[in-house]
């Protein structure tokens, strides 16, 4: 069975792995635990604990459990003192507090909710992601990130994580065995690059035999990658692994509706484009049609709705270019012997 890892966070990391366990695959799920806004954000100042968010979101997509149960760790409460929080962080949390550790916490979550392969937070560390830009402005945490528009105009000095953190073993073996590593689709700033701060991460990854496959962003994020091509985003990802290990990205082709469209330009975001492609490059541009056509809707509980994507990747379509794209090595040798 081929040994796949994913890495990311949030809704992206959700989707791609709600398509990808369909699939007789042994998946690896590693999660950037960067996150500190909303619930998750308010769990961390109050109770001590890891952010449980993008976990949870990882562990509803691989669980083979009742629709209710997945139904009910995504439930977020509309009022009264946990107005905000969903069902999943309390329950993270509160097994995080039970197991005397956050990867306990989790192991024994996959248990409850019979997930099907390994959701690993990428680090144990407590760690806060630091931007600072080169005005000398510090931007402490992934919810001030987010929530500022002008990096890319004022441009950016350092990017770290305070404290340092070093990968979690699990994640570092997962990275290393694997045949095929995905990275994205997700906030490039906040779900995806943060993994690639974390100590040991870059390094497997370069070390590692496996192909590597970029998932790239539907849309770009204002203030962040206004005038960022495809090229950009590979470039920027390679730079904080420290290597060339892209070999192929899945570009969406399938038009958007208009209407959505226009909704993004209004809020300073449009469609990602490939730009130049006569420049030299090593990485296959796989360019499918990998869109969702419904229109994402979001409840008003939730406190981040405003900065989440209206047009999302479709999982199905995704997971079906991705497992071509793992077999394709396979094809290509049977050819040859049928010549």
């Amino acid at each position: 069975m081929k040994k796949v890892v994913t890495i990311g966070g949030g809704t992206g990391s959700f989707m791609l792995l709600s398509g990808l366990k369909k699939y007789p695959i042994k998946l690896s799920a590693i999660v950037s635990m960067a996150d500190d806004g909303g619930s998750t954000g308010i769990l961390r100042d109050e109770l001590g604990v890891l952010p449980p968010g993008d976990v949870r979101q990882c562990l509803v997509a691989l669980s083979e459990s009742s629709e209710k149960l997945r139904n009910l760790m995504n439930y977020r409460f509309e009022n009264g003192n946990l107005k905000g929080h969903s069902f999943g962080n309390l329950f993270l949390s509160a097994l995080e507090k039970i197991e005397g550790s956050f990867i306990g916490g989790v192991e024994e979550a996959s248990k409850i909710l019979n997930v099907k392969g390994n959701v690993i937070p990428v680090t144990e560390k407590d760690t806060n992601l630091i931007m600072e830009l080169k005005n000398g402005k510090i931007l402490k945490g992934e919810n001030e990130i987010n929530h500022d528009f002008e990096i890319e105009k004022i441009g950016i000095s350092k990017f770290y994580l305070n404290p340092k953190a070093q990968a979690n073993k699990k994640a570092i073996e997962a990275i290393l065995e694997a045949d095929l590593i995905i990275i994205g689709p997700g906030n490039h700033f906040c779900s995806i690059l943060p993994n690639f701060l974390v100590k040991g991460i870059p390094e497997a990854i370069g070390k590692a035999k496996a192909k590597v496959i970029y998932n790239a962003n539907l849309v770009s994020k204002k203030g962040h990658s206004d005038n960022f091509f495809l090229s950009d985003y590979v470039r920027t990802i390679e730079n904080y692994i420290g290597k060339k290990r892209i070999d192929f990205v899945i570009f969406n082709t399938q038009k958007a509706k208009e209407k959505l469209v226009e909704k993004y330009q209004k809020k300073g975001e449009k469609l990602l484009k490939i730009g130049k492609d006569n420049e030299k490059r090593r990485y296959k541009i796989v360019k499918a049609d990998v869109l969702n056509e419904k229109i994402t809707s979001y409840k008003k509980a939730d406190s981040l709705a405003k900065m989440r994507s209206l047009i999302r990747h479709d999982s199905e379509k995704l997971a079906r270019v991705i497992m071509m794209i793992l077999e394709s090595g396979e094809y290509k040798n049977l050819i040859k012997e049928i010549i």
